[in-house]
């Protein structure tokens, strides 16, 4: 069962996402919160899996309360379901530790697809968002501290970092390399440390940065 909360400062929104996912027999809409203050104290008492979260809300907005329940609560993910798609949200919402970042006219099967994908630990993001994100990177310049990804990684973790950048699970990726689940667990976590990283999608990010987004050939 995946446990949720939604936060939107719109009633009319909140309720028809409650709607939409309570016909999923392994969804349970937990609560709701209109700001990012209430989403906060609802994380803490029930502590879901996953929130979707709106960002421009009144009070606290769903940038900082992204910031603070990932700092607080690493292991509930947050997805954003947002209007907006101005560089500036985008690019603070996944550096907040957004999870995945959809708009609000993502048809109605996609959303549930990327709730039930996200709390398994897959990355979904808007493909408009998606540009935005990869021209980002692409023209980012190197500097002395961005070396290459091999100097700090093991073969290995390279491996395994590329498969996570292909939004593959870590049981997906035990497969792939036959390793065990938690063998990749620890790569994952040792990548994470040593990129100086919380969660896949900035990893992710960095991967396609240094030309790790395609599959090796």
């Amino acid at each position: 069962m995946i446990r949720v909360i939604i936060c939107d400062d719109q009633a009319i929104i909140r309720d028809g996402l409650e709607m939409l996912l309570k016909l999923e027999h392994d969804i349970e809409v937990l609560g709701q919160a209109q700001d990012g203050a209430e989403a906060i104290a609802l994380v803490e008492k029930f502590q879901p899996d996953l929130v979707l979260m709106d960002l421009k809300m009144p009070g606290l907005n769903g940038i900082e309360a992204t910031r603070q329940i990932r700092a607080n609560y690493p292991q509930v993910k947050v997805l954003v379901l947002t209007t907006y798609d101005d560089d500036e949200w985008v690019f603070d919402a996944i550096r907040a530790g957004a999870s995945g970042y959809l708009l609000k006219d993502t048809p109605r099967e996609e959303v549930i697809k990327a709730v039930k994908g996200t709390a398994l630990g897959k990355t979904f993001v808007d493909p408009s968002v998606a540009g935005k994100l990869l021209n980002q990177v692409a023209g980012k310049p190197a500097t002395p501290s961005a070396t290459l990804l091999t100097d700090k990684l093991t073969e290995r973790e390279t491996d395994v970092l590329r498969l996570v950048a292909r939004g593959f699970t870590n049981a997906d990726i035990a497969e792939r390399l036959h390793l065990s689940e938690g063998t990749v667990r620890n790569h994952v976590s040792a990548i994470f440390a040593k990129l100086e990283v919380s969660d896949r999608t900035q990893a992710a990010v960095i991967a396609i940065q240094h030309g790790l987004g395609q599959e090796a050939r």
